[in-house]
């Protein structure tokens, strides 16, 4: 549940040493759905892409941002019936439904109203739900209860039905970037959105692979504590994790973290605390990372024995308090001192 928790901790490791005399580094950042992005290439012909960088971001963010009151998401959430959503739209919508069908419904874009009714946010205890109220409750959650009309229009079962994106569509925004920057034959890339990553080439300040950092768990307020490095050549990585979140069982010790189970609507216990994930493209892998917190530790390792080209890295605590990692060995093989 990436909205749920507070901003992804990754950390960019960029190394520096001498400029080729040719190949020029570019960086740009900006805002898009409620978060930052930075955007690295390298390029002998002076290209600046800021202007076609900004036009793709506004054209996601009015189709599918929730803080923007004017987007197509946004109305149809006020339900709006004469809203065509556009192209971003629907390959959103699409993998958003491949995800819930692949975790049985664990990855749900409609489970907001549960997240709003029982308060999640940094620092906050949890409200309670009475029966009643989380019997209305469920019944506006499911994918299954919203799909796309011949026209493009939205049909829902319930106008109240709440729909909301976050957990996967800043991840699609890394591959309209990254294919935009492709097209116009920029070979060496790093894209940077809300924490989610995707990697061409190398870094050619230093001409080795772009490596990123996963966040220790364990680490202070206001401290970085990198727990592991990770070589992106060619790939795409998320990660959800509740850095700072997790709550300390006052008998065993053990640490645990608060999510959603989207079937039963109830807060549940996870000991689960970090999810990074590898994948043929970084929609996929921010969808799948959102996913595998919803779905706890044991369940995420047997999800990943059906999904192809799909790896994982793992963090969570044992009922002694100790904290582990599990790694596919698609992830293990990425994974740099």
């Amino acid at each position: 549940m990436k909205k749920l928790i507070s901003i992804l901790a990754i950390s960019l490791l960029l190394f520096s040493c001498e400029k080729g005399n040719e190949i020029e580094s570019h960086t740009y950042q900006g805002e898009a759905l409620g978060t930052t992005y930075m955007v690295r290439y390298f390029s002998d012909d002076k290209l600046e892409f800021e202007r076609s960088l900004d036009s793709i971001m506004d054209e996601i963010n009015s189709s599918m941002s929730t803080y923007i009151t004017k987007s197509d998401i946004s109305r149809i959430n006020r339900g709006d019936t004469t809203v065509i959503v556009d192209e971003h739209f629907v390959k959103v919508f699409s993998a958003s439904e491949r995800i819930y069908k692949e975790t049985d419904g664990f990855f749900d874009p409609t489970v907001g109203v549960l997240v709003n009714a029982y308060g999640f946010g940094p620092g906050k205890p949890l409200k309670k739900i009475d029966s009643v109220k989380l019997d209305s409750l469920i019944n506006l959650v499911g994918f299954d209860k919203i799909n796309i009309k011949e026209e493009r229009s939205i049909q829902k079962e319930d106008p109240s039905v709440y729909l909301d994106f976050n957990a996967i569509a800043k991840g699609y925004a890394i591959d309209v970037i990254a294919e935009y920057l492709e097209s116009e034959r920029v070979d060496n890339y790093l894209i940077e959105l809300g924490g989610e990553l995707r990697a061409k080439g190398r870094n050619l300040e230093n001409e080795n692979s772009w490596v990123v950092g996963i966040d220790d768990p364990n680490q202070a307020e206001g401290e970085r504590k990198l727990y592991a490095k990770v070589q992106l050549e060619n790939s795409a990585m998320a990660t959800s994790g509740n850095y700072r979140k997790f709550r300390e069982d006052s008998i065993t010790g053990q640490k645990y973290v608060h999510t959603i189970n989207p079937i039963t609507g109830k807060a549940e216990r996870s000991n689960l605390l970090s999810a990074s994930v590898l994948a043929e493209n970084c929609m996929l892998a921010d969808g799948y990372a959102t996913a595998f917190m919803a779905l706890g530790f044991e369940r995420t390792k047997e999800v990943l024995k059906e999904l192809d080209n799909v790896e994982a890295f793992l963090m969570y605590s044992t009922e002694d308090g100790k904290m582990k990692v599990f790694s596919t060995p698609g992830f293990e093989k990425n994974l740099v001192e």
